[in-house]
């Protein structure tokens, strides 16, 4: 198991029920970035991972 595996859980336990919109997320990532400058490129591979997820299954067609 990662390390960020706790947090990823912790995430799912105390928000996984609740409904968010992809404008809220990421508002949120910028806020974290702005508060942790260091987490930049992590949080920027993760959201052009998200936005190209349909990206791959177009390449199967």
């Amino acid at each position: 198991m990662y390390f960020t595996d706790r947090g990823i859980e912790e995430l799912e336990k105390r928000r996984g029920e609740e409904e968010v919109s992809l404008a809220w997320l990421s508002e949120q990532l910028r806020t974290f970035v702005d508060l942790n400058p260091d987490f930049e490129v992590p949080v920027e591979r993760l959201a052009t991972w998200l936005a190209r997820l349909d990206d791959e299954d177009d390449d199967e067609d």
